[in-house]
């Protein structure tokens, strides 16, 4: 069984002030993906390089911002820094790794952020843009015949099932109807498989997202938009998805859960 994690960290120092590291080693992913990573190579290699993990980063231009990066412990034979947007650098992030799978062939990854954007504003133009381009990437390997998981903190809850308050987030960021015509895009036309709902049932929920202030936590008041998205084939593979979901607020190392997929590759 290969394990894929994907996790938005809301900062790679924080997180493992907060326990990440601790999670790390009762988890052991194979293949991390991480979003907000907020740092620098440096930074990022200094938690994670001595443990034996092959890595990939693509830093936000912007300081403190974005950066996405891939952990894998398994060899990378390719690494894809970036989608080439042509939009500004802190809306969204993007990088992809070939792994050289046990036994033989290969598994493409890719850890993905999308910004949140604001209704009525430049930056919900600057989202709209970034997820063309995404769209036009996922086509691309959607139609390349591999194993491809493109994962990450997407900021669009895909359904009503998928944001506990979707009646009052309407006309919100993350639940606009046209935001979410992208992910209907990629898995009616592009055949991608959304698996945290495949294997979550019909919901609502489970979240994947939950704000630090108020009880939003506690009470449940979530949203999903944290993805693991898979090719067909792959898809099938998939034989456990879980939202590593911390027990108690305090707990938590971000506000986001990690999910976390079994392939029997």
């Amino acid at each position: 069984m290969l394990t894929v994690a994907s996790v938005n960290v809301n900062g790679i120092r924080a997180a493992f002030k907060r326990g990440m590291g601790e999670w790390i080693e009762a988890r052991r992913p194979d293949v991390l993906l991480l979003q907000e990573v907020r740092a620098s190579d440096e930074i990022l290699g200094d938690h994670l390089a001595a443990d034996g993990w092959h890595l990939a980063h693509e830093v936000s231009e912007a300081k403190g911002r974005a950066g996405v990066a891939i952990a894998s412990r398994l060899p990378m034979s390719a690494v894809r820094i970036g989608i080439g947007t042509g939009v500004a650098s802190d809306t969204g992030r993007w990088v992809e790794a070939d792994l050289e799978v046990p036994g033989g062939g290969v598994l493409t990854v890719a850890s993905a952020y999308v910004h949140s954007g604001q209704a009525g504003t430049p930056k919900m133009d600057e989202k709209y843009a970034f997820l063309d381009v995404v769209t036009k990437r996922l086509a691309e390997l959607a139609g390349s015949g591999q194993h491809v998981v493109v994962a990450g903190d997407l900021n669009i809850a895909h359904r009503e099932v998928d944001i506990k308050n979707w009646r009052g987030n309407r006309k919100s960021a993350g639940f606009l109807p046209e935001e979410r015509a992208y992910l209907d895009r990629w898995f009616d036309e592009q055949g991608w498989r959304d698996l945290g709902r495949e294997h979550g049932g019909e919901g609502p929920g489970p979240y994947t997202w939950w704000s630090w202030r108020g009880q939003a936590f506690d009470n449940d008041s979530g949203w999903r938009i944290d993805y693991q998205l898979a090719t067909p084939a792959l898809a099938d593979l998939a034989r456990t998805v879980e939202i590593d979901r911390a027990a108690t607020y305090d707990a938590r190392f971000s506000d986001h859960a990690p999910v976390v997929v079994g392939y029997d590759l």
